[in-house]
């Protein structure tokens, strides 16, 4: 390793080991890139160490619990049913130490340096990167920026003792009896009724008028209703004012209409969004990186900030804060510098939110094609009409698909149900590809599975549909 001033000439310097950053690096390293990799915490970044996988594995074993409890419908009774948390949590680490060890042996097997430590750039082409050790220098011909982002922390609710953010809550030792939530968003509403049901009585605060705003109504009512049904209080249209909080407890004031109320609780949870990690030291005005006025990275079609040798991906560039965003993203970078003609087509990016039942989404909704200026034809098969969802006792939910009306093509789909999460990748494969409705229907799905319920939909849009009646 070189120490001091002396530089190291690199081709491509990858600054976050995240998503976006891990598969950035392994796929510029695959294009024949001399690539290093920098990240000052855990490689796999918050999504593997204290985001996506942590949180998915505690709703996997929430889901378990409440099976247990709840087996009536199938003649199944269970009596004494416990949650030993430590041993919930031991299977949740265990899961991410996996993942992180898996994302490391990819990298050294595509032969990409990993330096664990912090990056300070220099001028344009030169970083420093440094620990407590040594402090390499390095001149690159390309680097790619995937350094993430944080919780947004408010001022009225700072991170501490009682107050969390989704990092904290995610490491409890314990099941707290009672939680507030202040946001309910996907990060929310996911942790709001993962506790709800390994038994905490959880309220939700939330500014707009409803829980996950980002989707159509339609679906977040039946998550809202789910939500209900295990006793999460949620309240809407509401402000949240202050927290005080003490060694058992916090109690947390907010207004509704006006009307000033409080609530107390083991923790307050705040989930309000998160912020791109392009402040401190890193020192991108020196590299001669623009920022937006929300500390966004400037970048165009192929992820090539202002430096033209510098790219950035993921969470400090604009759209949605998704996993699968950033690792795509970073593929698209590690491309173009390689001079492929690789670009970023957001169109047929899902999203999705772990909730129960689960929410989907790819593509345009009915009022986004409406306002594309698309004469659109639409339809929603519902999971009730599907033997494989009644025979999971799951009928709750529905598959939506938009269509152009003049050609059939496939224009988005959204999903809430079970499983969601999954079925919205054949959709969004149709959106990617340009599929017609034809081309869904005419596929055999095979019987019986949550999948034909995509067939179904297709078929009642086509306005022919077998499992239920044509209005």
């Amino acid at each position: 390793m070189v120490v001091g001033d002396a530089s190291l000439d690199i081709d491509t310097l990858v600054v976050g080991a995240g998503p976006g950053g891990y598969v950035a690096a392994i796929r510029a390293a695959q294009l024949g890139q001399k690539v290093i990799i920098v990240d000052k915490s855990e490689l796999g970044g918050v999504c593997l160490n204290r985001g996506c996988i942590p949180s998915k594995a505690l709703i996997s074993a929430a889901h378990q619990f409440e099976a247990a409890k709840h087996g009536d419908a199938f003649g199944i009774s269970a009596d004494n049913v416990k949650v030993d948390f430590s041993k919930t949590q031991a299977f949740k680490n265990g899961v991410v130490k996996k993942m992180t060890q898996g994302v490391g042996g990819l990298l050294k097997g595509n032969k990409v340096e990993v330096f664990s430590g912090e990056v300070m750039f220099i001028n344009e082409n030169e970083a420093r990167a440094f620990n407590d050790h040594e402090s390499p220098r390095y001149r690159f011909k390309h680097c790619i920026l995937a350094t993430g982002s944080r919780p947004i922390e408010l001022k009225p609710f700072p991170f501490g003792g009682r107050i969390l953010s989704s990092t904290e809550a995610l490491q409890l030792e314990e099941i707290p009896s009672s939680l507030v939530v202040i946001g309910g968003g996907y990060i929310g509403a996911e942790l709001g009724q993962m506790f709800s049901k390994f038994g905490t009585k959880v309220t939700i605060i939330e500014g707009l008028d409803t829980v996950l705003p980002g989707f159509d109504k339609d679906m977040t009512r039946l998550v809202a209703k789910s939500m209900e049904k295990t006793g999460i209080e949620i309240v809407t249209n509401a402000k949240a004012e202050s927290a005080e909080q003490t060694d058992k407890n916090v109690t947390v004031k907010y207004s509704v209409n006006g009307e000033n109320k409080e609530v107390t609780a083991d923790y307050l949870l705040v989930t309000v969004g998160r912020r791109p990690n392009t402040d401190g030291d890193l020192g991108l005005d020196l590299a001669g990186v623009e920022l937006t006025d929300r500390g966004l990275v400037k970048v165009d079609h192929q992820g090539r900030t202002s430096n033209p040798k510098i790219f950035a991906i993921g969470d400090i560039v604009p759209g949605l804060a998704l996993a699968h965003k950033a690792s795509y993203e970073g593929k698209v970078a590690a491309e173009a510098i390689s001079g492929l003609p690789s670009v970023v087509d957001y169109k047929a990016m899902p999203a999705v939110v772990f909730t129960d039942p689960e929410c989907s989404s790819v593509g345009y909704t009915e009022k986004e094609a409406k306002e594309k200026g698309y004469k659109v034809k639409a339809g929603k098969f519902p999971f009730a009409g599907n033997g494989r969802a009644t025979s999971l006792n799951a009928p709750d939910g529905f598959i939506k698909i938009v269509a152009n009306e003049e050609n059939n093509v496939v224009l988005g789909a959204q999903i809430v149900g079970i499983e969601a999460s999954n079925l919205i990748a054949e959709l969004g494969l149709a959106v990617e590809m340009g599929a017609t409705l034809e081309d869904i229907s005419l596929t055999v799905h095979a019987h019986p599975t949550l999948g034909e319920i995509v067939m179904e939909t297709a078929e009642l849009v086509e306005g022919h549909p077998i499992h239920v009646l044509s209005r």
